[in-house]
């Protein structure tokens, strides 16, 4: 019983402090709604502010003398992970609640899981017209959340190393960048707010450009770029990138959504100076072919249905919310009914293997992760070499990600598994959008947008639609973000405990 409590002592210091870190977040857009006097903004956000600290400290002081009674272990890092989360879930969707566009609460904490996970599914009401320092919230949320609540507080608050890789890996990222983990986070925020500022930049000229306001210009690049980067999906309008009705905003976040999509360790390689790990990385080659292919079935589609006349309308239209999909970003310059009305069953079903594909581990993606697709090939090609290999001769398969690495039966074994989670969830999703009258079409694309946190929509995710498929999807961004295994250690975790109740209460 005693460990028990350390336990969550330990638990309850670290999740303290990572709420914390968050609720220092909310001081942006109190500012932006006391700079732009939007006062009915500035009482929800310090409502929240205040609610987020307080829980925060107090789980903060309730745990801070387990410190240097109990180290940290890889129960209390996974834990801690898929804790906070949730947590921070239902107390960022406050300000959201406040506010009033949302039809309830449940709608609130969809909104702000979509954005921690950087899924973009949305059901805010009468967005066009929200405060703008709403708008910039919901880009903080996703901007953070592409980097993890849990990579800040290692960066910023938690001043102890001990134990920190197993809570960095708990929130979905396992490479070390550097021998310090609190190095390693640092780096990947440097690396985030340097392209921050770059992406901004340009997307605040281009608005310019194509006719927008400065100030407009400057708050719509730096929404589009956070979204971009972390592959989020959020937009300011609710016509997403369609708004913009421009082909070089286009472009310019798909060079940003794309590049948001490659894994931290790949960007700092490349930094250090070692270009040639772009064409060397297993991820980036599993990235190029798996785009290729799909980008060529789903060209063969919409020619074959004459959707589109020429090979810009392809381009604009297809491909780019092909490969929007393919990174998991979620931005969209179609209505959502279009992918079903328009695309076919082919087109749809080459969306979903695109979602469910995903990015780059150790990125803001998600999705099975061009690793896994990549190892498991390998993994497939190395067995059928082997058989085909005389017995005596002792085969050794590598693959190349960032350093080499032996192909080995429990690497594919991890990956296999992972992809096996997503699938298990992405099948149920399915079946639950058909029971509910939704096509299994329409609710295949929606289960795989949500699961691989991508964000698109045909038209499924809706305020409208049944309160146990939103709970559904809160689960399925969740573990999906967290990819499972941090989230299966809280479930032990609780089960565990309560459990030891049980058996202490059938003793007495």
């Amino acid at each position: 019983m005693k460990n028990k409590n350390l336990d969550l002592k330990i638990i309850s210091y670290y999740t303290g402090a990572i709420l914390m870190g968050t609720a220092f977040l909310m001081l942006i857009p109190i500012l932006i709604s006391l700079l732009y006097a939007e006062w009915p903004s500035f009482i929800d956000f310090l409502i929240s502010m205040n609610l987020s600290f307080i829980i925060g400290f107090s789980l903060l002081i309730y745990g801070r003398r387990s410190l240097n009674l109990i180290k940290v272990q890889w129960k209390h890092g996974l834990v801690i992970a898929s804790l906070s989360w949730l947590v921070l879930m239902l107390l960022c969707a406050v300000p959201y609640y406040l506010s009033g566009n949302y039809k309830s609460f449940l709608d609130s904490a969809f909104d702000v899981m979509s954005g921690f996970t950087t899924t973009g599914l949305i059901l805010i009401q009468d967005l066009d017209h929200i405060s703008l320092s709403l708008n910039m919230w919901r880009h903080i949320i996703t901007f953070v959340g592409g980097q993890g609540m849990v990579v800040l507080a290692l960066s910023f608050l938690v001043k102890d190393t001990v134990g920190a890789y197993k809570m960095y890996v708990g929130e979905g990222k396992d490479i070390e960048l550097l021998p310090n983990v609190k190095e390693t986070t640092k780096i990947i925020w440097i690396i985030s707010i340097v392209y921050l500022l770059i992406g901004t930049l340009a997307l605040w000229i281009n608005g310019i450009v194509i006719g927008l306001k400065p100030s407009t210009a400057f708050f719509h690049g730096l929404f589009i770029f956070m979204s971009a980067w972390s592959t989020g999906g959020f937009a300011p309008m609710s016509q997403n990138i369609m708004f913009y009705h421009s082909m070089s905003y286009e472009i310019i976040s798909i060079i940003f959504f794309i590049i948001g999509s490659f894994n931290f360790g790949l960007h700092y390689a490349v930094w250090k100076g070692q270009k040639k790990e772009i064409l060397k990385n297993i991820e980036t080659q599993s990235f190029f072919i798996t785009a290729t292919l799909t980008s060529f079935f789903l060209v063969i589609a919409l020619n074959k249905l004459n959707v589109y006349s020429n090979a810009i309308g392809i381009f604009r239209r297809g491909i780019y919310n092909l490969l929007s999909a393919h990174t998991t970003t979620g931005f969209s310059n179609i209505y959502a009914r279009q992918f079903a009305l328009e695309w076919g069953e082919f087109g749809v079903i080459v969306m979903v293997i695109a979602m469910l594909i995903g990015g780059s581990a150790c990125s803001t993606a998600g999705g099975f992760k061009g690793l896994r697709v990549g190892i498991v090939f390998k993994g497939i090609i190395s067995e059928v070499k082997r058989l085909l290999s005389p017995e005596r001769k002792v085969n050794v398969f590598k693959i190349h990600h960032i350093k080499d690495l032996v192909l080995n039966d429990n690497l594919i074994k991890s990956s296999a598994i992972i992809m096996i989670c997503y699938i298990v969830l992405f099948t149920i999703g399915t079946a639950l959008g058909s029971y509910y009258g939704y096509s299994v079409s329409s609710s295949a694309y929606e289960a795989a947008s949500v699961v691989g946190n991508v964000g698109l929509s045909i038209g499924v995710t809706s305020t409208d639609m049944p309160s146990v498929m939103k709970i559904y999807y809160i689960v399925s961004m969740y573990l999906g973000r967290l990819e499972f295994l941090s989230v299966f250690a809280l479930i032990g975790f609780v089960f565990g405990g309560i459990k030891n109740k049980c058996v202490k209460l059938s003793n007495r």
